[in-house]
């Protein structure tokens, strides 16, 4: 793990899915990935809070298809596309909307190829359900940790603070109307500028998967190897690479179907 490069998961990936399209003769087929935007309550039903990035506004889930198979990923920028695996290796993902394209394309064939599971998104109760297990998770890691989180998912926020304590918990992201605000008593930190202290103060992080999408993980992946942090990347987004790079994931309701 420590020896991939910080900038080359996203090539690696498309590298690592040549190859394996290759060894089950599906490289040369014309199969179609179908890649369409969900709504809100596509996506996630109906969960208690309403607070979730995806039902502001702030993010949505693109789905792509491959045969049988159902690939997401979170994405500030949702576009749609069909066409084949071939077309969307070829991309060069220099934008949010190409990384988010081939992210759900590597989810969804990799879930064809049962090589992963829990590629589509929670639904209805189970958001909540899956912040306490990501927070129990944690505790069973590292004890009474300082926990660094990435990202401002409301609910994982929240659970974080009712097991550690607000005095215990970090914050960064990177929507500016968030930025300098406190949620559940913790200051929501700059995630361009403020990264580094976060990585460094904490004992783990916690991190989106949507890192790999909006191009900040390489940093992150830095800072935490720098400063030799445990860690913990969740969502559905990330389940096809942290497979691919023996990358630490949870992702307890993920569905894969």
């Amino acid at each position: 793990m420590n020896a991939v490069s910080t900038g080359s998961f996203l090539d690696g990936a498309k590298s690592k899915l040549w190859k394996l399209l290759g060894q089950h003769d599906l490289l040369d087929e014309d199969l179609m990935v179908r890649v369409g935007l969900l709504k809100p309550e596509e996506a996630i039903g109906t969960p208690q809070r309403n607070d979730f990035p995806i039902l502001l506004g702030k993010e949505r889930i693109i789905e792509a298809r491959f045969k049988l198979a159902r690939g997401h990923a979170f994405t500030d920028a949702p576009s749609e596309f069909q066409g084949s695996v071939r077309e969307i290796l070829k991309r060069r993902m220099e934008s949010n909307a190409d990384r988010a394209l081939f992210v759900a394309a590597l989810n969804a064939v990799l879930r064809h190829l049962d090589q992963i599971e829990g590629t589509v998104h929670c639904r209805d109760d189970e958001p909540e359900k899956c912040a306490r297990e990501i927070a129990r998770l944690v505790r069973e890691m590292e004890g009474n940790a300082m926990v660094g989180l990435i990202g401002c998912n409301p609910a994982i926020l929240d659970a974080l603070v009712e097991d550690f304590g607000v005095g215990r918990v970090m914050l960064t992201d990177l929507d500016p109307e968030n930025i300098g605000k406190k949620k559940h008593g913790v200051e929501i930190w700059h995630g361009e500028t403020r990264m580094e202290d976060l990585v460094r103060k904490v004992d783990i992080v916690v991190l989106t998967g949507t890192t790999f999408v909006n191009d900040t993980f390489p940093r992150i992946w830095e800072a935490i190897q720098r400063h030799g942090k445990d860690y913990l990347i969740y969502g559905v987004t990330a389940s096809g690479l942290c497979h691919l790079f023996g990358l630490n994931r949870v992702c307890p309701y993920g569905r894969n179907v």
